[in-house]
């Protein structure tokens, strides 16, 4: 069964996991090109519940959040099955809005996750999941490890 599901499955799935008394938990992110630092948060993310859903950028979205020349490197296609095949991963649903609200509401996930490198004030979906009494968590960033340097390593920068 593939883990790369639309809304529309995802939250059929959140549903029947949290009849179960299982904790979701999301995240959202690009995840271009996957390194420790991404796998790292990631199981960090896993060990805030039982079950993590990882919503992923589309190519239009980060195209539109303008992460630089030539982003994303890597479709959403393949980027949405490297982050299936982990196994702190429960589901991958891609959107293309500019940010994951419209999941977020939809799923009403029991933590939200995000990197602590985000203002507490600026986690998209922070006040849906504290209105049903979720929780946010703040993951501290594996330093040395980013996207960005990544390819300025790889251009000679």
């Amino acid at each position: 069964m593939s883990r790369i599901l639309s809304l529309d499955d995802a939250v059929a799935q959140v549903e029947r996991l949290r009849r179960q008394g299982r904790v979701i938990v999301f995240t959202n992110g690009v995840f271009d090109i996957l390194h420790p630092g991404h796998v790292r948060y990631l199981a960090e993310a896993r060990r805030q519940g039982d079950a993590l859903v990882v919503g992923l950028n589309s190519d239009d979205s980060v195209r539109r959040l303008a992460k630089g020349p030539g982003r994303p490197v890597n479709p959403e296609g393949e980027r949405a099955e490297i982050l299936a095949a982990l196994s702190s991963v429960d589901a991958v649903v891609i959107f293309d809005e500019d940010t994951p609200l419209e999941i977020v509401t939809a799923l009403q996930p029991d933590v939200l996750v995000k990197g602590a490198d985000w203002a507490p004030d600026a986690i998209v979906g922070r006040d849906v999941v504290e209105a049903r009494g979720g929780r946010v968590v703040r993951v501290p960033i594996a330093e040395g490890h980013s996207t960005s340097s990544i390819l300025e390593r790889l251009r000679g920068h």
